[in-house]
């Protein structure tokens, strides 16, 4: 019989089934259905095993926050839904970044939103290496992540408000910098923790904490000057910021305790990302009357984010099996590398994106006239909208060159063929313009499709294993 406290039934402090890494799958899983059902003998040998095993000796602490000891991670451990619950803070962000650059598109709001969104994907990223090292479902770890989403919370809250010249201004761009130091605190303070005795881990640290600190000096000074000053200062704190977490990985490393875990957070954290191409259409529409323009648009938009999330998905099968392969600190030097660094063009690029989407359907739907010349696009959402979809792709070319070092020609031409299509796009109406980045989407997945299968059909013709053919393939 199975444990009492083992029902194979999925919570919170559990970690997600490895066939369970999406939040559709934990939302579709009936309580009352997986109660009436009759396990097998096998069945129930597995469920006590995946979730007595994992789990029993966890339990004892789960209840408990302060003076409890750290939960090392395993190579088995998978997300929890407690890391999901801290995504929900980084797509408030997300739409809170998407929102300040649909209200005044220009190119230096694009400059502006960047910088912003940089700033809160150093804040998730940080807590994914630490969810990675050790349970942040668990005990002090767990409440310290809770503040720090506290933290990210009202850090993306006044995002709208930090690039103002007002001097109500100056107060939103402190709370946001104090936000900001308060979540890389707590984070170096729990990861220090939970190194325990692990001296190269503290010696990682340690470095890192030395660019981490002097990174917020810049910071500082930027939220107080404003303006240029502002600019030109946070774009220097993020650089040291980002370039002192890889002069840890390459000075000392940073260890990687499960790469199932690392790559699904990464890959459902892309997905989150393109999630917002598509609320970006109800923002678009508002509360206007749905016409015929705006469906087509709608579902053109759909389609093109199904794209994205193909070519992704694709990348990510191989890449993760390339990173499994990898050992020791070569494992955490291509995890920072292919991840941490190469995954923000994706984010990016997704956001972008989402605002040119937005700004063809605010066109679409509050713009009545039927004269194309005055339903075309400005630069600045032409430039959203292509280039977005450019970043992304070279973003994916940039993954996959680091991971699996193998990159196709159509991989390596799609980004500069994505941004040769924004003239394009310019001039072209609105809705005509998603058409077109549709259409190239669907024969770049189309192309690439292809180009798999005849490499296949080569590999399994010339006797070439299986797993070789894995890692060659785009």
């Amino acid at each position: 019989m199975l444990d009492p406290r083992c029902s194979g039934i999925p919570d919170a402090r559990r970690p997600l089934d490895p066939g369970s890494s999406t939040i559709m799958r934990i939302v579709t899983t009936s309580l009352a259905a997986a109660r009436s059902a009759a396990p097998s003998p096998s069945t129930r040998a597995y469920a006590n095993r995946r979730w007595c095993g994992a789990a029993n000796d966890e339990d004892e602490v789960m209840g408990k926050t302060f003076g409890s000891r750290p939960v090392m991670t395993a190579e088995t451990h998978r997300t929890t839904l407690f890391e999901i619950f801290f995504d929900l803070v980084f797509v408030f962000a997300l739409i809170r970044v998407t929102s300040f650059m649909s209200a005044r598109p220009a190119p230096l709001t694009l400059a502006q939103g960047l910088l912003v969104l940089l700033l809160s994907w150093i804040s998730w990223l940080v807590y994914s290496w630490l969810g990675n090292y050790v349970r942040i479902d668990v005990g002090l770890v767990r409440a310290g992540t809770t503040v720090a989403m506290a933290a990210v919370f009202l850090a993306a809250l006044v995002i709208p408000d930090v690039w103002e010249s007002t001097p109500r201004a100056l107060e939103s761009r402190l709370i946001l910098v104090l936000a900001y130091i308060v979540v890389r605190v707590i984070h170096l303070a729990l990861y220090t923790w939970a190194a325990g005795g692990d001296r190269r881990l503290r010696r990682t640290l340690r470095l890192y904490a030395l660019s981490t600190a002097l990174s917020w000096i810049p910071l500082v000074l930027g939220a107080v000057l404003g303006g240029t000053a502002q600019i030109l200062l946070w774009t220097g704190a993020l650089a040291i910021d980002l370039s002192g977490g890889v002069i840890a990985s390459v000075l000392s490393g940073w260890p990687i305790r499960s790469t199932g875990h690392f790559t699904e957070r990464h890959s459902l954290v892309v997905i989150i990302a393109l999630g917002e191409s598509l609320v970006s259409v109800g923002a678009g529409v508002g509360a206007e009357m749905i016409r015929r323009p705006v469906l087509l648009a709608a579902l053109l938009t759909l389609a093109m984010t199904v794209c994205l999330y193909r070519l992704y998905s694709e990348s990510a099968a191989t890449a993760g099996e390339a990173l499994r392969m990898e050992v020791g600190p070569r494992r955490g030097r291509l995890a920072a590398n292919a991840y941490s660094i190469a995954h923000f063009p994706l984010i990016a690029g997704t956001i972008y994106l989402a605002l040119g989407v937005e700004q063809v359907l605010a066109r679409l739907a509050h713009d009545h006239h039927h004269d194309t010349a005055e339903l075309r696009l400005d630069w600045t959402p032409a430039v959203a909208l292509f280039g977005g979809v450019g970043l992304y792709l070279a973003g994916r070319a940039t993954f996959l060159s680091l991971s699996t070092r193998s990159v196709t020609p159509g991989q390596i031409l799609a980004p500069g063929a994505a941004l040769l299509l924004i003239p394009a796009g310019r001039f072209l109406p609105g809705l005509v313009a998603l058409g077109l980045l549709t259409a190239f989407l669907v024969v770049l997945v189309s192309y690439e499709a292809l180009y798999r299968r005849r490499r296949g059909s080569g590999a399994a013709a010339s006797g070439r294993p299986e797993r070789t053919r894995a890692r060659d393939g785009g």
